[in-house]
């Protein structure tokens, strides 16, 4: 019997909550049935397992990013799209820190493919049309920008930049202004 009130939406944003609250590596099917006062085999009316629980969550804050993504680059093109792009992964992971972990949760392939992480990739292709590269400069470019935007963002959230001077916030700036120098005057090979 299905326990009133519980449904597998409300079950993973009270799951998406904990982890930005205590992170992602808390989240337990155990947890999950704590805050509603359920036993965990309550739960299995609505999820599988916590492979199943983690997964959802990542396709939540995939979706979240993507929708603001996608709010935050209407209209903008070149330097200031740039900006705006990584501007909504680093204010994500900071509103959002767990869910932020999450959507790096490995996914099935299938799931993967499903999941908002193509409007991630297509948003960030979008942006690299305005630097006129062709592929597979373009697939180098992508995997440069994630690389750089998680990689800072996850450094900065740890605490890593916190110890010394310039603060992360000039940093950022000096970052986003470098990465648009360089999609600008892209190598070419050979040359």
């Amino acid at each position: 019997m299905v326990r009133a009130g519980l449904t597998t939406e409300r079950l993973v944003r009270a799951a998406a909550e904990l982890a930005d609250e205590a992170g992602f590596e808390q989240v337990t099917l155990s947890a999950v049935a704590r805050r509603f006062d359920v036993k965990v085999a309550s739960l299995y009316s609505h999820l599988k397992n916590s492979h199943d629980l983690k997964s959802r969550i990542a396709l939540l804050a995939l979706q979240e990013m993507a929708d603001r993504a996608a709010e935050a680059l209407a209209g903008r093109a070149g330097k200031d799209a740039l900006d705006a792009f990584a501007g909504v992964y680093r204010d994500y992971a900071r509103a959002h820190p767990g869910r932020y972990e999450a959507a790096r949760y490995r996914l099935d392939p299938e799931t993967a493919a499903a999941s908002a992480g193509g409007r991630h990739a297509q948003m960030t292709r979008a942006i690299l049309r305005g630097y006129q590269l062709t592929e597979p400069d373009e697939t180098h470019a992508v995997r440069l920008l994630g690389s750089v935007f998680h990689g800072f963002v996850s450094l900065e959230s740890a605490g890593g930049f916190s110890h010394s001077a310039p603060g992360s916030e000039e940093s950022w700036t000096r970052i986003l202004d470098a990465l648009d120098a360089l999609l600008r005057t892209w190598p070419t090979p050979g040359r």
